[in-house]
């Protein structure tokens, strides 16, 4: 069975094994070299000729041995329940009553001998009355009897079943009806009888069915214009499942052409150099579907083809353990098959990470039925907000759910989503161990919530992160009332820019010094605890009950008093703290003094210190500890671009400027960079101009200079990302426009941009008095130094 895919993956099905089981033990019993079933028609050919001569043995005493000779009785009753099969089908129906055998020709008492096929399920009683209720015993044996019904209306008749008004001369006009019908379906209910419909024209598997279907005379019909039809469709048709079926409907005629074609790239390793069209990507899901055993990933961005192409190639997930489709231009639509694909029995899908698509609540509501199986869900960002935090909930508290591990960062969810989303945690089947939660527009008001699922007896939460969310010393202090409770068994916390300063510091170090915590990291990075903060958490760090293995204080102003209350404090409690970083702080000589403090005590456990990029400007609140001076470059800048004030300050003008020829020169668009290369650090700086809309960002040196093109423009390629100053709000772009993000608002005129190049971040704020709001962030790996530039607005100037 495992050499034909396309039968081993219905044996799932309790029906379908015991219809193999029936025919691989008939013909393995008359013969040991006999060439068993390689298909769906095959499979249901036999079985339906077993299943007659077995009736026949039981009711008709009969001695014939060839189960290919069927008698006119059973050739009129197979064709009438055929027809039966059809119409029902047609309408959609699996159950049936008696009327609808009597429309068809059917005897009941009659049809009771061909049980194996079609059977009284109950009888539904109504009052005096009693109505007999059948159907088929599976329904791919509807499918199967209503194709046959289809072929033989043709091969007798010359009729189209699905259109009877006409003589149907050919037999690839009934196949064109047939696959129309099946492509219209939205549930996919004809794609297995389509599947029988085609497999029976071959004349192979007529020869099988020659006791039942009628022999036409003169040329055996050519299916070459049912080929030619079906690939067609392939290229035209947008469903996925619908196009993997007609791939199932390909293979039972015989053609892999297109298959084959993909199978030698695979195998050849050429096919990521290729850039797939759309058809090829659903051969490519046919040929990873019907391959052998499971996939441990499956990575959607490897593909290289179009967003067309990418969804064709979704239903492998339903085939793999983990699935990458982080970045892929997914909408809400592709949700759809995604669910489709999710609810396959026995799928072994258990990661799943859909990062970077804009889904929408609307997408997640479409998922949230099929995800029970998933351990690993990752959702950030994909445009979310509270709408969907009670179908996440509903995931979470669902008796059957497996989720360990959530990730939300990056979405608008705001606390009232985080409250709709506690009351799934805090169920007793919520299995939840990693929550994420980092940039959600969070404040203090949902800390409580968050506090009581920490402290609820069943909560199994081992790490929550909170990052860049403004919950500030008020949500730490709320916070603190779960991580100090008992039940707590929270081990990794993420408190990174969230607005918090001394005034939380005793209630951490209470937290850490806690007789149950379990706490093993804290990241409190780019927060302005400075010195007064870091002694008070030092006081929970020396407390012989805190068992914290590392702490995150980079960016949080500490000088060397800071530093020696944490030396003091290591030598108190010697035994746990694994990873200290105090990079981007300024601690002077002292912080030779943490290295000491383990010196001599074998104890210590202390393996790393991050002092790194340490200076006094870095002993400023915010961001701005992290500015960096810019100047323009000459050589880059347009022929209409001129430079004053040290090259800090950049004029468009009519007139064009005197430039050596440079290979860096911009020659078409009105842009110029500065000469800094950024990276391996962090850096923040503000941009200043007096009006029209220019764009601001950083690209990569390798970034085309020539001609009118997005390969030159700033913002519309793959080497650059840039924020876009328009009159009625920001806009965002990354790769010729197909990431752009719009940010509705006034626009004033100072932006601050923050680069944290080894984290992959690219922030804008709008700046006034000082004060920064955040506008959007770019997520990604930097690869290179990136280099600030600008594009400028007509008549207008701009200076850094």
């Amino acid at each position: 069975m495992k050499t034909s895919k396309s039968l081993y993956i219905m044996c799932h099905m309790p029906v379908f094994c015991w219809i193999s089981a029936t025919v691989l033990e008939t013909m393995l019993k008359e013969t040991k070299n006999v060439e068993v079933p390689k298909s769906l028609t095959q499979m249901n050919t036999h079985f339906l000729l077993i299943q007659t001569s077995v009736k026949n043995k039981k009711y008709n005493k009969a001695t014939e041995k060839n189960p290919k000779k069927l008698s006119q009785s059973d050739k009129g009753m197979i064709l009438k329940l055929g027809k039966l099969a059809f119409q029902q089908l047609q309408k959609g129906n699996l159950i049936f009553y008696e009327e609808d055998l009597t429309e068809c020709g059917i005897d009941v008492t009659e049809a009771s001998e061909y049980s194996a096929l079609c059977t009284e399920m109950f009888k539904d009683k109504c009052g005096l009355y009693e109505d007999k209720v059948f159907s088929f015993v599976h329904l791919s044996i509807q499918e199967f009897l209503a194709a046959v019904y289809a072929l033989e209306s043709w091969l007798g008749k010359s009729e189209n079943v699905f259109n009877e008004s006409f003589k149907c001369d050919k037999l690839s006009d009934l196949h064109m009806s047939a696959v129309d019908k099946a492509l219209q379906s939205k549930n996919g209910h004809l794609d297995l009888f389509l599947r029988f419909l085609l497999g029976l024209s071959l004349e192979s598997n007529q020869n099988l069915l020659k006791g039942l279907l009628t022999r036409r005379g003169g040329q055996t019909p050519s299916i070459e214009e049912t080929f030619k039809y079906l690939s067609d469709k392939i290229k035209m048709e947008s469903s996925p499942e619908r196009i993997i079926n007609l791939f199932h409907c390909l293979n039972e005629l015989g053609d892999n052409s297109v298959v084959e074609e993909i199978q030698t790239s695979l195998r050849s390793g050429t096919l990521s150099e290729t850039k797939l069209q759309p058809h090829q990507c659903s051969a490519l899901a046919f040929v990873l579907l019907m391959s052998e055993g499971v996939l441990d990933e499956f990575d959607l961005k490897t593909y290289n083809t179009s967003v067309e192409g990418r969804l064709r190639l979704l239903p492998v997930v339903k085939t793999c353990k983990k699935a990458s489709l982080a970045g892929c231009d997914l909408t809400y639509l592709s949700c759809w098959t995604l669910a489709s694909a999710l609810r396959t029995p026995n799928c072994p899908l258990t990661e799943l990470d859909l990062s970077y698509n804009d889904l929408g609540d609307r997408g997640v509501k479409l998922l949230f039925s099929p995800l029970h199986n998933i351990q690993t869900l990752i959702l950030g960002p994909c445009g979310l907000t509270e709408g969907c935090c009670s179908y996440l909930a509903s995931v979470l508290s669902a008796p059957n759910s497996q989720l360990k591990q959530l990730e939300l960062r990056y979405n608008n969810l705001q606390d009232s989503g985080v409250t709709l989303l506690c009351a799934g945690l805090k169920d007793p089947n919520c299995k939840l161990q990693t929550l994420g939660l980092s940039q959600c527009g969070l404040t203090e008001g949902c800390c409580s919530d968050l506090a009581s699922v920490l402290s609820a007896p069943n909560s199994q939460l081992k790490q929550l992160e909170l990052r860049d969310n403004d919950l500030q010393d008020s949500g730490v202090t709320l916070l603190s009332d779960g991580l100090v409770d008992p039940n707590c068994k929270l081990q990794k916390l993420g408190l990174s820019q969230c607005g918090l300063t001394e005034g939380c510091c005793s209630y951490l170090a209470s937290v850490l010094s806690a007789p149950n915590s379990r706490l093993k990291q804290l990241e409190l990075r780019d927060n302005d605890l400075q010195d007064s903060g870091v002694t008070l958490l030092s006081d929970g760090l020396a407390d012989p009950n805190c068992e914290l293995q590392t702490l995150g204080l980079s960016g949080c102003e500490v000088t060397g008093e800071g530093c020696a209350a944490l030396a003091s404090a290591l030598r108190s409690n010697p035994s746990h703290l694994r990873e200290l970083d105090l990079s981007y702080n300024h601690p002077g000589d002292s912080a030779g003094g943490l290295l000491s403090a383990g010196k001599g005590d074998p104890t210590c456990k202390l393996m790393k210190l991050n002092v790194d990029h340490g200076a006094e400007s870095r002993l400023v609140s915010g961001l701005r500890k992290y500015a960096c001076q810019l100047t323009m470059d000459p050589n880059t800048a347009n022929a209409h671009l001129l430079l004053s004030e040290e090259n800090r300050k950049v004029t468009r003008v009519d007139k064009e400027q005197h430039y050596e020829d440079h290979p860096d020169r911009f020659q078409w668009h009105p842009q110029v960079l500065c000469r800094e290369g950024l990276s391996g650090s962090r850096y923040y700086w503000e941009v200043m101009w007096d009006c029209g809309e220019p764009d601001i960002g950083v690209t990569y040196k390798g970034m085309s200079r020539m001609g009118w093109g997005s390969d030159s423009w700033i913002g519309q390629n793959t080497k650059s990302w840039s924020l876009n100053c328009a009159g009625e709000g920001y806009y965002y772009f990354y790769n010729a426009g197909g990431n752009i993000t719009f940010f509705r608002g006034p626009v004033l005129h100072r932006v601050g941009v923050y680069l944290d190049w080894p984290a992959g971040t690219l922030s804008f704020y709008s700046v006034s008095f000082g004060k920064q709001k955040h506008l959007h962030t770019f997520y990604t790996t930097f690869t290179e130094p990136l280099y600030p530039g600008f594009w400028i607005y007509p008549h207008s100037s701009l200076s850094t």
